[in-house]
């Protein structure tokens, strides 16, 4: 039977390459042998991984014992948040030293990043709970590198100048993150002294510092700092103060609009308070002026023709083409901006919990909900298919039938389904587009 379900693969070869590396790494383990031999839905379920998913297989390699999870299915569950918390807290409480510890928690990060990829290739998972789980796994990982990094720093200097917040944004602001999603953030913090040349270094400093323990050269960890004010050009952390004058001087459309999915992960309650007070004001505003709906709707067209990549069919594009994820978040932004001061329901940096509570709210209809909520979630789910499978990043949907059949089988499409899935893609974001270019431009 082993020989047949890893022919029904869309990689036949690397699975039974994949399998053999397992085996010898396994063969002398008992459990190994009585899994195969007394377990089909073990069996069945490791064949499945090792023929559609690169990205599983190549971490199976430095982790052969997750393995046992094949025969528990329950197993398969992400861990939630506070779990992940603990175990990082009780990791870094073992450990004198941040870099070991650091270390120590890179490795359950891996551990915990297969389990959900194993939990999604299977079936266990759906795009919600796989967002879910990549999500809490992010966060939890990247504050216990603050405070590793605080630690580092106190151990240097005795006090820090500075209470320091860090900001979800994108996707990770609104737990949706994918397989292959970077972890978008900004950094923010509040001077504890008067010289504020001393907190301002003290805090890139600190920042460097997570930067450099969140790195991983054997599972990629990209934090993405873009969102912040003046973007690539500017500084990679500012004080409360900054962001105030920043945005009381220059804040746009844009920057509103990217505040409706900012979400903070640690820091210190009242200065948390305090930047959720002042961000506020530009993401719910009392009234959006008629100017800004023109400006957000002529930035978006921009959009659509300098950020699609040369040659890029837009029908094709993920991300960016027409009636895919960007269609459904700039238009559920859109209506947040607009309506959300009076709506309290629609302050969430949650982007179909947005949608719901729009459709809720009589501010777009039900049928227009669920086809903006189709096209939003395939097209997360390919984004995150093309990532297991081929272990690298893209947000076009194949032509090559060979890659585009082994995302359809990842979405439980049936054996030769790749052109099913194309279509219900082209079809499913020509509708959505549709009802983007109705509501988007009432």
């Amino acid at each position: 039977m082993l020989l047949q379900w890893f022919a029904e693969g869309t990689d036949p070869d690397e699975a039974l390459l994949a399998f053999r590396r397992l085996s010898e790494d396994l063969g002398e383990s008992h459990w190994y042998l009585r899994m195969l031999r007394d377990s089909s839905g073990a069996a069945k379920r490791m064949t499945q991984v090792f023929s559609t998913s690169r990205l599983a297989t190549s971490l199976f390699e430095r982790m052969p014992e997750a393995a046992a999870w094949f025969d528990r299915e329950e197993e398969l569950v992400p861990q939630k948040l506070e779990q992940l918390q603990l175990q990082f807290q009780a990791i870094i409480s073992r450990h004198e030293d941040p870099e070991s510890a650091a270390n120590s928690i890179k490795a359950i990060r891996r551990k915990e990043t297969l389990r959900v990829a194993i939990g999604f290739v299977v079936g266990s998972l759906d795009l919600d709970a796989t967002s879910r789980g990549l999500s809490d796994l992010t966060e939890a990982y990247l504050v216990s590198m603050q405070e590793l990094a605080t630690s580092s720093m106190l151990a240097k200097i005795g006090n820090l100048s500075h209470e320091l917040l860090i900001v979800a944004m994108g996707r990770f602001g609104g737990a949706e993150l994918v397989f292959g999603s970077d972890a978008d953030v900004m950094f923010v913090y509040k001077p504890t002294v008067t010289d504020v040349n001393i907190a301002q270094s003290e805090a890139q400093e600190l920042v460097s510092e997570i930067r450099r323990l969140c790195s991983d050269q054997i599972l990629e960890f990209e934090l993405d700092l873009d969102l912040r004010p003046e973007g690539k050009n500017g500084p990679i952390v500012r004080s409360i103060d900054s962001y105030a004058s920043y945005y009381g001087r220059w804040a746009g459309t844009w920057e509103s609009q990217a505040l409706l999915r900012a979400r903070v992960i640690s820091g210190e309650g009242s200065v948390k308070d305090e930047f959720v007070s002042l961000i506020d004001r530009y993401r719910y505003p009392e009234k959006m002026e008629s100017s800004a709906v023109i400006e957000i709707r002529r930035i978006k067209a921009r959009v659509e023709v300098e950020r699609l990549p040369l040659g890029a069919d837009p029908m094709r594009h993920l991300k960016l083409g027409r009636g895919s994820i960007s269609d459904v978040e700039w238009l559920v932004q859109l209506l947040q901006l607009k309506h959300g001061y009076s709506n309290l329901n629609l302050q969430t940096p949650h982007t179909l919990q947005a949608l719901e509570e729009l459709e809720k709210a009589g501010i777009v209809q039900a049928s227009d909900a669920i086809v903006l909520k189709q096209a939003w979630q395939l097209s997360s789910a390919i984004r995150s298919a093309l990532m297991l499978a081929q272990n690298k990043r893209t947000d076009v949907l194949p032509t090559d039938r060979q890659q585009l059949e082994s995302v359809a089988r990842l979405l439980e499409y049936p054996r030769g389904g790749a052109g099913a899935l194309e279509q219900d893609y082209l079809a499913t974001t020509r509708r959505a587009r549709a009802v983007f270019e109705k509501l988007f431009y009432d």
